[in-house]
């Protein structure tokens, strides 16, 4: 099974995801949560389509700034569009294990459903550290796909499996704590959040993303194209009938680099 690769396509579809009203939801919960403040100094890695930095240098302000990093140009070029116009903003192509920015140099971090796509999660989160001042904050949020549940049968339980190639941590939820405490982190805490729907709400994450998942799973890990467009038309046909489900929980994590 291949990883999902974010190229123009993928990068389209994500920056559709985070119009969704669900999604900005998340967004205003992953800002309150990080609480940047005017004057300070935001790192966004995995900035996608850079929904995160032109919000984020509303917040901080013009004595303040952000950078943004993602190792997909498709992405850069939808985050430059969206944040052409904001002098606070800079946006870098860089690795999540090999940010390009400097020691000690950042307020405030976030890194929102990246790492689940990271094989190397401990470096991602040392470099989060290496980045962050004395006394700043970070900000991780990935989902545990273990969590992932639609109505239950043989092709639904195949097309999961099938989605589950799409990156390279199921359940790196479960591992975040003691992995942010390895790399010097302190003050660890979590918050989950569900996402569940009983629609195909193209709203809601859970009705945007199922057309996304067939296109993936077609193909891949035993399931044809023609059994992942018929399990997207049973889901529609959920839908019709009033038996649609859908539920995933995702985590929220936060922590402090020691002063």
């Amino acid at each position: 099974m291949s990883q999902l690769v974010f190229d123009e396509d993928a990068a389209r579809q994500v920056e559709s995801v985070y119009k969704l009203r669900e999604a900005q939801q998340r967004r205003r919960i992953v800002r309150e949560t990080l609480g940047a403040r005017p004057g300070e100094r935001v790192l966004d890695v995995g900035c996608g389509p850079g929904f995160y930095c032109a919000e984020l240098a509303a917040e901080v302000g013009p004595s303040g700034s952000v950078v943004g990093v993602d190792g997909s140009p498709a992405m850069l070029e939808l985050a430059g569009r969206r944040c052409a116009e904001l002098g606070n903003v800079e946006l870098r192509a860089g690795d999540a294990t090999a940010l390009g920015v400097s020691d000690a140099d950042f307020d405030a971090a976030l890194c929102v459903q990246v790492l689940e796509y990271v094989a190397e999660t401990r470096a991602g989160l040392a470099e989060l550290h290496r980045a962050l001042k004395p006394g700043g904050r970070v900000l991780v949020w990935d989902i545990d796909w273990a969590t992932f549940s639609m109505q239950d049968d043989e092709l639904t339980r195949r097309v999961q499996t099938a989605w589950d190639g799409h990156l390279t941590h199921r359940s790196l939820p479960r591992t975040l704590a003691p992995s942010l405490r390895a790399v010097g982190f302190e003050d660890v805490r979590a918050q989950a959040h569900p996402l569940a729907t009983v629609e195909l709400d193209p709203e809601t994450f859970g009705g945007a993303m199922v057309p996304f998942i067939a296109g993936f799973a077609g193909g891949r890990a035993g399931v044809s194209e023609d059994e992942a467009a018929a399990w997207l038309e049973a889901q529609r046909a959920l839908d019709k009938r009033g038996e649609y489900y859908f539920a995933v929980t995702q985590f929220c994590f936060t922590a402090v680099k020691p002063a």
